[in-house]
């Protein structure tokens, strides 16, 4: 999603900008489709946890079948109506912003884990946890669509049956993406999430002090945790890697008209946000020992024709409990 009107000629920088793209989007499905599929496969994957997980990788596999190729459409540009250009470029916006939310949700799950570890599973229920999934997919529809509501840009006098060159910029405000989708919905859920990955960080660390002497049980549950956190902590800087510098660039343009932006800078960072759809699957998923073993039942069943391997229940230690924590 540029800020750049695109003026320049078709030249190699757009082809090599689309094959990276789809390329992106390949991996992205492929990977998440195999995330949703080691979750079906393994019913001890089926808690509130993985809910989260599930629709991290639902919106990410949207993000390689819809919002790929419709940035790709509009890059080249096609003429269309007016409205019909506004929908597309709302689908860019409430597809990723599902993703981010679904980030945002895990982050939290992961911070009431450590931080209510013997209460989790009263407080954390399946139930709250699809209504938090469905919360998620509703305010990322309610944000997206304002635009329909009226915040756009100005359309043309015979806005129904006149075509323009549909284009991101040419549709959208940018005083919506920078206020709105960038400051409100992108750097307030990464600032909360900067300081609920330090508070697991806090937690951990305290209670792995205070257990030198505990139990082994409980000692095995927080040094897990402590290695779950450390990939938290690298899937935050992931999402800032990747999402920043679109973001960045359009600030720049927004409040400095007369800067300069290359148009490859802007290709870098429109797919630089994809590929965190396409990351999501190894930082989240393949990193867990259960998804790691499931997944190789899947190989065997479907690629060597083998029979899978019994259900690897054992080892997720699953949340403390009262009597393992040590007071």
């Amino acid at each position: 999603m540029s800020s750049l009107r695109v003026t320049e000629s078709w030249e190699k920088v757009d082809l090599m900008y689309i094959s990276i793209e789809f390329t992106i989007a390949l991996a992205s499905v492929l990977g998440n489709v195999l995330v949703v599929l080691v979750v079906y496969m393994n019913q001890t994957l089926r808690d509130p946890t993985f809910c989260f997980i599930v629709s991290l990788a639902l919106a990410d596999i949207a993000v390689g079948v819809l919002v790929i190729p419709l940035a790709v459409v509009l890059s080249l540009g096609l003429s269309t109506l007016f409205y019909n250009c506004l929908f597309i470029s709302c689908l860019l916006v409430i597809i990723t912003q599902s993703s981010i939310l679904s980030l945002f949700a895990i982050a939290v799950d992961r911070f009431l884990r450590v931080k209510i570890p013997t209460r989790y599973n009263i407080t954390v229920t399946q139930r709250r946890a699809w209504v938090a999934v469905g919360l998620c997919w509703l305010i990322s529809f309610l944000t997206g669509l304002v635009p329909m509501a009226g915040w756009h840009r100005t359309p043309p006098i015979n806005v129904s049956t006149t075509a323009i060159k549909c284009q991101f910029t040419n549709v959208m405000c940018m005083d919506y993406m920078v206020y709105f989708n960038f400051f409100v919905w992108v750097v307030v859920p990464l600032t909360i999430m900067i300081g609920l990955y330090a508070e697991i960080f806090r937690v951990i660390c305290r209670q792995l002090n205070r257990r030198a002497e505990a139990t082994c049980d409980s000692s095995k549950y927080y040094h897990k945790e402590l290695k779950l956190a450390k990939s938290l902590a690298l899937v935050l800087f992931l999402f800032a890697l990747c999402w920043l510098p679109l973001h960045i660039m359009n600030c720049i343009v927004f409040f400095c008209p007369t800067c300069n932006v290359p148009k490859g800078a802007f290709y870098f960072g429109i797919f630089m946000s994809h590929v965190n759809s396409a990351l999501n699957p190894v930082v989240y998923a393949f990193r867990i020992q259960r998804f790691r073993d499931t997944l190789i039942q899947i190989i065997q069943r479907f690629m060597l024709c083998k029979t899978p391997s019994a259900n690897l229940s054992q080892h997720d230690p699953g949340p403390i409990t009262e009597k393992t924590q040590v007071q």
